[in-house]
């Protein structure tokens, strides 16, 4: 089926789905021009170097409905192509071991954003599991350096609070928070303050709004309206061009990854996370976004709450193709 018609650019800013075939088309049939999938979260670099071969292999195969991504003119490109995409992200520092070196290499490969931590405390930051929060560590703020000279997008979205404002403090580009959602609407651990978002709008950088159910109010039985009036809220404290949409979408994936996604090297334990001890892995997802397909669900919901076309169309994307162009290339030295 060939993706809807639509007029702006329909970006996802975070999944981690069970990639196939099927989910490449759904892709096409949502009409989404760009997504940034996560190819780690505690894989060592030759590990992640593993999981850029399988990418490789279906870029070769299903060449008709995707791409690699590496600018905002290859959102453009595979826009006017028909296809969808693919821009690289890390969920936590892993791939780049304790080497700075291995920054430029990541963005030399594909790589265009990095979580500082993934729940727990890393080289570079604290995640927001841990019982205390230093802020950035001394090789934290190297790193940010670096990542920001090539182009690397700083994320903090299961960072803790005072080191994802510090983060926002530190680097010298605007940051971005990609998959999460503003905690006086759902106070989860990972969901982040009117502090932190405030912070995040000021300095220029992004929200992408979470549809992972453990991040939404009621849960798996979020409603639509919830959840726009929710966006709504948070365009009033960053900003309707400082928002968009971070699925979360984990798409056929069985409950080993989430169990592989918590847990990692760093424990025997299972770690239950912000799930229940009863029901450990993925719960379901909102009735009203499913898969990729649902997209226009989104754009209606924004409509119904208010929202010009320009806001949606921005939310929708175009907020964050204009974050791709400014972010991903590296610092341009001032003319003389």
């Amino acid at each position: 089926m060939a993706a809807e018609t639509h007029l702006c650019h329909r970006i996802d800013g975070l999944q981690y789905a069970a990639w196939s075939e099927t989910i490449f088309r759904q892709m096409r049939e949502g009409g989404l021009d760009a997504v940034h999938v996560t190819i780690a979260y505690h894989e060592t670099f030759r590990e992640m170097v593993l999981n850029l071969e399988r990418w490789n292999r279906w870029f070769e195969t299903h060449s008709d409905l995707i791409m690699p991504g590496r600018s905002g003119a290859d959102v453009r490109r595979a826009r006017e192509l028909g296809r969808t995409a693919i821009f690289f992200g890390f969920q936590n520092p892993s791939p780049i071991e304790d080497d700075i070196g291995l920054v430029e290499i990541c963005h030399t490969l594909g790589a265009r954003f990095m979580q500082l931590s993934y729940n727990n405390q890393s080289l570079l930051a604290t995640g927001c599991y841990e019982a205390e929060d230093p802020g950035l560590t001394r090789m934290g703020r190297e790193v940010i350096a670096e990542m920001n000279r090539v182009g690397l997008v700083v994320d903090m979205s299961h960072s803790a609070e005072r080191s994802t404002l510090e983060a926002i403090e530190h680097s010298a580009r605007p940051i971005a928070i990609t998959h999460a959602n503003p905690s006086f609407w759902r106070p989860a651990l990972r969901n982040k303050s009117d502090d932190v978002l405030q912070a995040l709008g000021q300095s220029r950088g992004i929200l992408g709004f979470s549809l992972y159910p453990h991040h939404l109010q009621d849960g798996s039985e979020c409603t639509l309206s919830s959840f726009c009036e929710m966006v709504a809220r948070t365009a009033e404290l960053m900003g309707p061009d400082k928002i968009g949409v971070g699925s979360d979408l984990c798409q056929d994936q069985p409950d080993s990854v989430v169990e592989w996604m918590r847990t990692g090297r760093w424990t025997k334990r299972i770690d239950y996370g912000e799930g229940s001890a009863s029901a450990p892995g993925f719960p379901p997802m909102p009735k009203w976004f499913q898969d990729n397909r649902d997209w226009p669900n989104i754009e209606t919901g924004l409509r119904a709450v208010g929202f010009s076309a320009t806001e949606v169309n921005g939310i929708l994307g175009e907020n964050w193709l204009r974050f791709f162009d400014e972010s991903f290339g590296p610092i341009q030295d001032p003319a003389p």
